[in-house]
């Protein structure tokens, strides 16, 4: 499979952009269609060992205006509340009708309009950090200066590592309270599942074993399938049986209140975030 891309500005690749990266170039993207600016030089030049146009921005002061010159789609991956410095800085060199997708948590569309020229058409997405391996969940949103096309081409760049589901921009926080935080969830259950499984006498390396390798058959079962999760429980859980009384005690800490009491949390601080 290959991917093809205009020609396409990365602006402050750090983690989430990383992974966002990483799975461009894994599904055939060509290094030469990217430009790129990063905080470090040392970050920059890891990136143009791998064969992309790095600069890094603590070494050239005009390096995301540079990169922005000539590019039809531009991704912006600075933290939050360095998106509208950065549009300031860029927005006179933005090309006319280019596509700028934001992947920051509680940078509004309406922020962003208002910063960059007539034309710009803006896109936000919330991308999880397992787009980096090909599995990625990513929500979209289009902004009124946004038509199908520029949605369109904003979706491919997420859809090619993974799932990309387009919400209006008022369901996006509560999409990434879900899937955007939701890998930190799997690794805290698997962190807690691991050090139960010690407890009851195994070694590190047997525990992560027998953790990981349960949860990873579980998914991949739960995806062939095609039934729903209820289902299989229940088709593991024999009455009277061992998982019965087990699953009784995960029911009874109310796992769905929990899920969703976290999940509010993370929407109340993407909603903190806009109003910063």
């Amino acid at each position: 499979m290959t991917i093809e891309l205009p020609r396409t500005a990365l602006l402050g690749v750090g983690s989430m952009s990383g992974a966002v990266l990483d799975g461009l170039l894994a599904a055939g993207l060509d290094p030469a269609t990217v430009t790129l600016t990063t905080k470090s030089e040392q970050s920059a030049a890891a990136h143009r060992e791998r064969g992309l146009d790095a600069t890094a921005t603590d070494t050239d002061a005009d390096a995301n205006r540079s990169a922005v010159r000539g590019a039809a789609l531009v991704v912006l991956g600075v933290k939050p509340y360095l998106i509208g410095d950065l549009l300031d800085e860029v927005s006179a060199d933005l090309e006319p009708g280019a596509v700028v997708v934001s992947v920051a948590v509680g940078t509004t569309i309406a922020s962003m309009e208002a910063k960059v020229p007539a034309g710009v058409r803006v896109v936000r997405a919330l991308p999880n950090t397992p787009i980096g391996v090909g599995h990625g969940v990513t929500g979209i949103s289009a902004g009124p200066s946004a038509d199908d096309d520029a949605v369109a081409l904003a979706s491919s760049v997420f859809a090619a590592s993974g799932v990309v589901i387009e919400v209006p921009e008022s369901q996006l926080d509560a999409l990434s309270a879900v899937s955007g935080s939701g890998p930190a969830y799997v690794f805290l259950l698997v962190e807690q599942w691991q050090r139960a499984a010690e407890s009851l006498g195994f070694s590190h390396d047997q525990a992560e074993a027998m953790v990981q390798g349960t949860l990873r058959g579980a998914v991949e079962l739960l995806a062939a399938s095609g039934k729903e999760p209820a289902d299989l429980r229940k088709a593991v859980t024999s009455p009277k049986g061992t998982t019965e009384r087990a699953v009784a005690v995960l029911q009874n800490a109310d796992l769905a209140g929990v899920f969703e009491r976290a999940s509010r949390a993370a929407i109340a601080r993407a909603e903190e975030l806009s109003q910063a």
